[in-house]
């Protein structure tokens, strides 16, 4: 068996060098380095934040909530921003490219789509099995309920990522109607949900959720059309700024220094996002232009340029089972007393972040090694499809929009369960959109299938 799983893992670093020799020359690989560092740096601070108890149960609490010296540090770990950034750029680039072949909006939003919506499959399809299976077996349902709701926290940015992919190809004609407009005005709606908020109307900010991050991802898109240039006279000022309007609404304004959510305080920055969110992914923008040069030449050389082939081989299954991780190393080291519970930001509590990361690294390879040939086999084909007129091709919009449709709206219900079982009918919901895509990326026939049977 030890020989079986060392020949797989050599296979896969030959794979993974013959991606990265492959690697086209116009590729802007800084893009790939800012993915893997975001998804990196989310886990990293999700790992090192959650405090784990256990006395007749298992229980946690966030460590910020008891660490307020720790808040500011989350500026330097709320790197989703970035993720954003990434996505709008590259989902520019690849529906460009996928046009200029002669492909379909279409056609690319089911490709695009595919890498996103099988590995999430793969999760939900598990956690959903592993918590029906503990409940079978008399497991405490407050227990299994938490443990799933941990499981699951991933599923709340990815619901606003696939809205973000879905509506790519109206954005991208956005920007090149309207240019920098686009996000600016966004950040203005932005704005008025805060205030919405401030003034006791909630509900009215809870469209930020949506526009906060399309406003970051469309950032990106402006990128990649040139309207931001990666050079320092664009770059410094939209650092320096960034910082600034960042300071100025959390240390003299309203709103808190934490950007990463802490329970029981009346404003959030991300949950919903706020502009202080926004002026902090405006100063990371800043910064990767001001890194864009320097960090692609960087990047030319192979050893740097393969570990991050390598991650990027596996991003979503690392976002993704990141948190599922915790669950099962809470599970396996704080009922058996195998780790020490000493209070929350103790010297002790703060040695022992140490073996926890290295325990949960482990978890994490494993689970890597295990679910992530479904993300591997879910690339998209660098083919194409051709435009399609008639019932066919109002079929496949319609089941394409439909089917996204049930996808996101299930994800939604799902992360929107809190600390218990996610609904049954959500559950399903989702399943069936994730089999409505793929029935549209299949049927009927696509220009791969065509070129394979000669037409």
């Amino acid at each position: 068996m030890f020989e079986a799983l060392l020949r797989r893992a050599r296979g896969a670093v030959r794979a993974l060098r013959r991606s990265a020799e492959g690697t086209p020359p116009r590729r802007d690989r800084l893009m790939d380095l800012l993915r893997a560092v975001a998804i990196s740096m989310v886990v990293l601070g999700h790992w090192l934040l959650v405090s784990v108890t256990y006395r007749d149960r298992i229980g946690g609490e966030s460590a910020l909530e008891v660490l307020p010296w720790a808040r500011p540090l989350t500026w330097l770990f709320q790197v989703m921003p970035i993720f954003f950034l990434v996505g709008g750029f590259s989902n520019a680039a690849s529906l460009d490219a996928y046009r200029g072949r002669g492909g379909t909006a279409v056609g690319w939003l089911l490709g695009r789509t595919g890498r996103l919506v099988a590995p999430t499959t793969t999760l939900v399809v598990a956690v959903g099995a592993a918590a029906l299976l503990a409940r079978t077996l008399g497991a405490d349902p407050r227990t299994v309920g938490m443990a799933v709701w941990l499981a699951c926290v991933p599923l709340w940015f990815l619901v606003v990522y696939l809205a973000a992919v879905f509506l790519t190809p109206l954005m991208l004609a956005l920007d090149r109607r309207a240019g920098l407009a686009v996000p600016v005005a966004l950040v203005v709606l932005v704005g008025l949900g805060d205030a919405a908020r401030l003034l006791g109307r909630p509900v009215l900010g809870q469209a930020n959720f949506l526009l906060a991050w399309l406003a970051v991802h469309q950032l990106g898109i402006a990128w990649r059309e040139g309207r931001l240039a990666a050079r320092p006279a664009v770059a410094l000022p939209m650092a320096a700024g960034g910082l600034a309007a960042l300071v100025a609404l959390t240390v003299a304004g309203p709103y808190p220094i934490s950007m990463v959510a802490i329970p029981g305080e009346r404003l959030q920055n991300t949950s919903p996002p706020t502009v202080a969110l926004l002026a902090l992914a405006v100063t990371q923008t800043g910064l990767a232009l001001l890194l864009h040069d320097r960090g692609n030449r960087w990047l030319a050389r192979p050893r740097p340029w393969l570990v991050v082939v390598a991650v990027n081989s596996a991003i979503m299954t690392i976002f993704l089972w990141h948190m599922a991780a915790v669950v099962i190393a809470a599970l396996a080291l704080y009922p058996t007393g195998l780790l020490p519970q000493p209070p929350t930001g103790s010297a002790g509590w703060i040695l022992l972040r140490l073996p926890w990361l290295a325990v949960l690294a482990v978890i994490l390879t494993l689970l890597v090694a295990v679910f992530g040939r479904t993300e591997r086999r879910a690339r998209p084909s660098p083919g194409t499809d051709s435009a399609r007129t008639g019932r066919i091709g109002a079929l496949r919009t319609a089941t394409t929009v439909t089917g996204a449709a049930a996808v996101i709206g299930g994800l939604l219900g799902t992360a929107l369960a809190g600390q218990g079982a996610p609904p049954v009918q959500m559950l399903l919901v989702y399943l069936a959109g994730a089999a409505l895509l793929r029935f549209a990326r299949t049927r009927p026939g696509s220009g791969d299938r065509r070129r394979r049977q000669g037409g």
